[in-house]
């Protein structure tokens, strides 16, 4: 039986799992952590293939599908049965190394080394939400939606709340997974992320966890607010000192991540939170705690600096009189919303990588290009470029 026919025939016996959680346009997702599954699932054919074929056929599949239309099988393979699923998260990769987005887990892993994962970002006015897609093709705005977000407006702040579910963006949704937050002048911005990146995290207490009588409104897993990244915008009124200036102080990222044989911390699963590890929250403010710990690579410390990007400067250009970047193509409309993120390297911050981390930049209209690697992720370079979208009284 040939590769091919194995799949079609798994996809008949599986067709509503295929059909509902893995279309390449559709704004649904699966979710990234276990799931009980039938006996009469667990008792099929497919379930109970001799290891040593399964590992072998599933190595085939995932190597024959790079790109995302067909690379949907390695999804589906992985939702046919428990068996199946830890077998191909064996060898599926990270994206830092392998350089695909497969699993929802890979939007929360860092990025690849050698070149950038070209998205781009549609923005509805009328609904305040934005789309992430990953971009298949350079000729058209056609893509894999990756992550959605919807802008909440507070008398003193202003939330983005960031979901891998387009239909159902809110807090209280089983598939939100983080947020940012703004101050009243739209120059400093908190990335929080829902999910602990180890057990000695510690959660930041605010009035958007919810509880009645201790127990959360929010359905199975809490969502929790671990402060991961700082932005920061510098005060400029009517634009008197040129362009913007951003500084992103990456509190989960050691600084030395970027340095020859540094590591990133890389969560691997989505880790359903206890209740009870919880804190009770009173029904009033309090101040966020930084976080502490991280999940792999080096732990940020007085000795060991977390990561900051900062804006790469612009060139002013004589002839077209205007603040020039390039972007190699990939945007092609000015905005004062465009950027290039470079590491900042010294006390002085005056050296600057030349590596560009993280860049965005209008496209059309309403359609934005996002260009992210290693070490950030994309719920990370997401979350960046929602602050650049963000009103600034004192920048502007």
């Amino acid at each position: 039986m040939s590769l091919k026919s194995m799949i079609q025939d798994m996809r008949g016996e599986f067709g509503s799992i295929s059909r509902k959680g893995f279309r390449s346009r559709s704004h649904r997702v699966v979710q990234d952590c276990t799931v009980t599954t039938p006996d009469a699932l667990r008792q099929s054919c497919w379930a109970n293939m001799p290891p040593e074929l399964l590992r072998d056929v599933l190595m085939r599949i995932e190597a024959s599908d790079s790109a995302w239309h067909p690379r949907k099988n390695v999804v589906a393979c992985a939702g046919v049965c428990r068996s199946w699923r830890e077998i191909m998260k064996e060898i599926v990769k990270t994206p830092e190394i392998c350089g695909k987005l497969t699993f929802p887990i890979s939007l929360k892993q860092p990025g690849p080394r050698d070149n950038l994962v070209q998205c781009f970002i549609r923005r509805n006015r009328s609904s305040q939400t934005y789309h992430l897609y990953l971009n298949l093709n350079e000729a058209s705005n056609d893509g894999k939606f990756l992550l959605a977000a919807r802008k909440c407006r507070r008398p003193t702040c202003t939330d983005y709340i960031i979901s891998l579910n387009a239909e159902d963006v809110s807090k209280g949704s089983s598939t939100y997974i983080g947020k940012l937050r703004s101050n009243f002048l739209g120059t400093k911005f908190t990335i929080y992320d829902a999910q602990p990146s180890n057990a000695g995290a510690t959660v930041s207490k605010c009035r958007s966890t919810r509880f009645v009588g201790m127990k959360q409104v929010s359905p199975r897993i809490p969502a929790g607010n671990y402060p991961v990244a700082h932005i920061s915008y510098e005060v400029n009124v009517l634009g008197s000192r040129g362009p913007r200036r951003m500084l992103c102080v990456m509190d989960a990222i050691p600084a030395s991540s970027i340095e020859p044989g540094g590591a990133a911390p890389t969560q691997t699963e989505f880790v359903p939170v206890n209740i009870d590890s919880f804190p009770s929250i009173p029904f009033f403010r309090s101040k966020s705690t930084r976080m502490d710990n991280f999940p792999s690579g080096p732990l940020p410390s007085p000795k060991d600096e977390v990561l900051n990007l900062k804006n790469k400067a612009p060139r002013w250009h004589e002839q077209l009189q205007c603040w020039c970047l390039n972007f190699n193509g990939r945007v092609t409309v000015a905005s004062v919303k465009n950027f290039q993120l470079v590491a900042s390297l010294g006390d002085g911050a005056v050296q600057e990588h030349e590596n560009v981390i993280l860049q965005f930049g209008k496209v059309g209209e309403d359609v934005f290009t996002m260009d992210y690697q290693y070490p950030i992720s994309a719920f990370q370079a997401f979350a960046i470029c929602l602050s650049s979208f963000d009103t600034k009284i004192a920048c502007e």
